[in-house]
């Protein structure tokens, strides 16, 4: 699984000209599907985006959590980031999951997220054409991929 967190002052998903989802302070995270990914990817991201040391303490250092700052999470299904683009203009996207395995896999990462943010996380809607409005703090976006932990 890979994932593009990005700390926003504010987020918000909009589908067919209706807002899904919104947050304030928090992250904004895209995240993708691969065939390979399992549970256990999943479940570590969870931990990692959540523990994620990226916002200010009072000192201005980045030392404190989406947790410490009482944050909130945006969470949307991002196929393209599997894109492959070594060939040619036109990315491939065979690396990205087909939807029997990104949904279950999709949802349990949000479950799991959920679960370590102690509150319900806001999501966008698998595979709908998504208008995703933000404002980056700092800017701060970071990629994770769950394939690369050592």
């Amino acid at each position: 699984m890979r994932v593009v967190i990005q700390r926003v002052n504010e987020a918000s998903v909009t589908i067919d000209g209706k807002i899904k989802s919104e947050i304030g302070l928090g992250l904004m995270i895209l995240v993708g599907v691969e065939e390979a990914d399992t549970k256990e990817d999943s479940d570590w991201l969870a931990g990692k985006v959540t523990g994620l040391r990226i916002f200010d303490d009072v000192n201005g250092i980045m030392n404190r959590s989406v947790l410490d700052v009482d944050g909130e999470i945006l969470i949307v299904s991002q196929f393209t980031l599997h894109a492959m683009t070594k060939k040619g203009n036109r990315p491939s996207y065979i690396r990205a999951a087909k939807h029997e395995i990104a949904i279950p896999l999709y949802e349990h990462f949000c479950k799991s997220v959920s679960e370590k943010l102690g509150k319900e996380v806001k999501t966008g809607t698998f595979a709908a054409d998504m208008k995703v409005a933000l404002i980056n703090n700092g800017p701060v976006t970071i990629w994770i991929d769950s394939k690369n932990r050592e």
